[in-house]
């Protein structure tokens, strides 16, 4: 595709390589893209909904966020290359808007330059450790010191490898620190604040003479389809059973759906996981800065896996790549990124009635559609599930290497130890789900529903009658809320202006799992930073430009934008165009069992119909025709 011919198929189709080619083309031109700028962001810069929803012909733009490395100027620049022009570019103030996201350019200049620091070298030398034996690990910092704003800083830890094949998180270098400025290359400050014993112990769990011979006794499981998966997938549109939706990815999000319709019947208009932070609980004067927002501060999407059958997935698959950008601004294909497949769930509906003598048992089947990324030592899949009966699921599988320092001795409150001398600070993982609804249409409501006990009366002489509470969150002050799993609380969004043959509103319910929110002080600067992760619901009124939840430049922002700044002004959310934007997640207090690498933990929720259909919309489905099925006659 050159710079003038014509871009085709769906506004919102699939990033293709020459669309970045393009990109690159016209900000090269532009005198934005010179030898000394790198690429901290590029993504589909998507129309609005209104033009999207009409069909109206595709303009397809895309947002680049521009790094000049020699003097930290940052721009954000918006392309349209159908129209081969430069729309928007906007020079920012890093010290008021916060930093560009930390790119593998910058990764790569740490070791060099600590190593010919004296002071960092001193440091190892005085544990005993050679430098070129240490990794040093370049890490988000936060907004703690006056003195750093508008300078674009990393604060770093080391972890000791004795060799190539090493896995140095075994090996954390506690109590020491570095700060970095990544324009200047300048260490601001060494902070030797105590000596550790480095562990010994290795955890290389990928080493057979640590682990010990594979065991023999797990038989093979094979999942066949014999005539082929049920879905197609084509530029982006999958179609599975009654469902249809589009999918997308881009280095912040990931994965991204689209339009998700059942039957023709609108649900979601986009959903994503457009923000994650994974703050730690040890205040010690090496640690307390640790707080990584992997969406905001490293675009944790740029390192998705490629995903090998057999390994990452089971069964008939199908695989999508996907197509980000590097640093230079050149296209990279990760290959296999999206993995879609349909998985047997177990029972759909089953009923033996003992009137009739019938027997009747239906199978519940679900669509995935996953991705993996890997961020430092953790590792997170994000499963998207489909089901029968209208039921969409969202999923985060967390593995990988937990985050390590040394264990200061019994007794210590802030981690756990995993091993002898090693430890792994407390944690959470929390993550920003925004769901921008349309059950049935535009306009859409939110209404709290909850079980509520009756008290012993008149109309309730026994005591045990109990019911349902039902409260409309009417504006965006009210719908911040947190979930109460003691009350069953959930949270219905309905269509005003679609009522069901019963004559209420149609509807889809948000179940969340009501794990604890953000656990930092009100008073810190996490809290600020992360106010997203203080409650478990916001509801906004939709907005093109309001898409992350701590804002768009995350990197040392000082705090209060995205959903604080935006809820402000109160808006109605009753009865109209809104976006639901759901917290969930981990409180991780690490076990010797998540040593030396983590079996997977979950976190999710769940959107559920809730008289969205006539009936159980599932009477439809044959019985299991399978041969390991017995059916009598």
């Amino acid at each position: 595709m050159t710079m003038t011919e014509p871009t085709t198929g769906h506004a919102l189709h699939p990033v293709r390589e020459e669309e970045v080619h393009a990109v690159r083309e016209i900000l090269t031109e532009a005198g934005l893209l010179t030898d000394t700028v790198r690429c901290c962001y590029f993504g589909p810069e998507e129309p609005e909904k209104s033009v999207v929803l009409s069909s109206a012909p595709v303009d397809r733009r895309f947002r680049a966020l521009l790094l000049d490395l020699p003097t930290g100027g940052s721009r954000d620049v918006v392309v349209s290359v159908t129209r081969s022009t430069v729309d928007s570019v906007t020079d920012l103030d890093p010290a008021r808007t916060g930093q560009l996201p930390i790119i593998d350019t910058e990764f790569e200049l740490i070791e060099e330059i600590l190593s010919g620091h004296e002071e960092w070298r001193t440091a190892l030398a005085g544990r005993g450790l050679d430098p070129a034996q240490v990794r040093v690990v370049p890490l988000s910092a936060g907004s703690y010191f006056p003195a750093e704003a508008g300078r674009r800083v990393v604060r770093t830890l080391g972890f000791h490898q004795e060799h190539e094949k090493d896995h140095p998180w075994a090996r954390p270098v506690d109590g020491l620190v570095a700060y970095v400025d990544l324009t200047t290359h300048e260490v601001l400050e060494v902070l030797d604040h105590r000596t550790y014993p480095v562990p010994a112990e290795p955890g290389n769990f990928d080493d057979p003479a640590q682990t010990g011979p594979a065991r023999t006794t797990l038989k093979p499981i094979e999942i066949t389809q014999p005539e082929g998966v049920g879905f197609t997938v084509e530029d982006g549109l999958l179609r599975w059973q009654n469902w249809e939706l589009r999918i997308g990815f881009n280095e912040r999000e990931g994965l991204t759906l689209h339009q998700i319709s059942f039957d023709g019947r609108p649900i979601v208009y986009r959903a994503s996981i457009a923000e994650m932070v994974v703050p730690y609980a040890d205040p010690s004067p090496v640690r307390f800065w640790q707080n990584y927002f992997d969406c905001g501060e490293y675009m944790f999407a740029r390192y998705a896996n490629s995903l090998e059958l057999g390994c990452d997935c089971l069964g008939e698959i199908r695989y999508l790549d996907a197509v980000i950008a590097d640093d230079q601004l050149q296209p990279q294909v990760l290959r296999n990124a999206i993995c879609l497949h349909e998985e047997d769930y177990g029972v759909l509906w089953k009923h033996s009635d003992l009137f009739t003598g019938s027997h009747e048992t239906r199978r519940q089947r679900r669509m995935v559609v996953s991705f993996f990324t890997t961020v430092g030592n953790y590792d997170y899949g994000f499963y998207w599930y489909l089901y029968l009966d209208g039921t969409i699921e969202c999923e985060t599988k967390a593995t990988g290497i937990v985050f390590t320092s040394a264990y200061p001795g019994e007794g210590h409150p802030y981690a756990s130890e995993v091993a002898p001398g090693l430890g792994a600070p407390y944690h959470q993982h929390l993550f920003s789900a925004r769901l921008d609804m349309m059950v049935d249409g535009p306009r859409n409501a939110v209404d709290e529903v909850e079980a509520a006990a009756v008290p012993i009366g008149p109309e309730n002489p026994y005591g045990n009658a109990f019911t349902e509470r039902r409260t409309r969150l009417r504006t965006e002050g009210e719908a911040q809320r947190l979930a109460d799993q003691s009350r069953a609380r959930v949270w219905q969004i309905v269509n005003p202006e679609r009522q069901n043959r019963l004559g209420r509103n149609v509807g889809y319910a948000l179940y969340p799992q009501g794990q604890p929110t953000l656990l930092a002080d009100e008073s810190s600067v996490i809290h600020s930073r992360a106010t997203f992760a203080t409650r478990h619901l916001w509801v906004t009124r939709y907005a093109a430009g309001e898409r992350y939840p701590a804002g768009d430049f995350v990197n040392q922002h000082p705090g209060g934008a995205g959903l604080p700044s935006w809820t402000a002004a109160d808006r109605t959310v009753d009865g109209e165009d809104i976006v639901l934007w759901h917290t969930f997640g981990l409180t991780h207090f690490p076990r010797p069992e998540d040593w030396p690498v983590m079996p997977v933990d979950y976190a999710g929720f769940t959107l559920k119909p809730v008289g969205f259909f006539p009936r159980n919309p599932t009477l439809d489905i044959p019985p299991n025709t399978s041969g390991h099925c017995h059916h009598e006659g």
